[in-house]
């Protein structure tokens, strides 16, 4: 899922997607193990969905303007 497109999600759909996204990862990792799994590369994608959709929800808990932030100060000179 594209981040434009989990930002336009409303809060119960985007932990309905994050669901379904950790369900599939769980499926995918199954078929893995049984040597079902012949996309390897929909592992990553499932994972970087997932990290997308809880980028989401952690920028609506701080809210845009302090998520932005978050980096700020951090390693630079004062």
């Amino acid at each position: 899922m594209d981040i434009s497109k989990a930002r336009e999600l409303s809060d119960q759909e985007l932990l309905t997607e994050l669901v379904s996204a950790r369900r599939h990862l769980y499926d995918l990792r199954f078929q893995l193990a049984t040597r079902q799994l012949s996309d390897y590369s929909q592992i990553a994608q499932t994972r970087r969905s997932i990290a997308r959709l809880l980028t989401v929800q952690t920028e609506r808990e701080f809210g845009s303007g302090a998520a932005a932030g978050v980096g700020a100060g951090r390693g630079g000179k004062s």
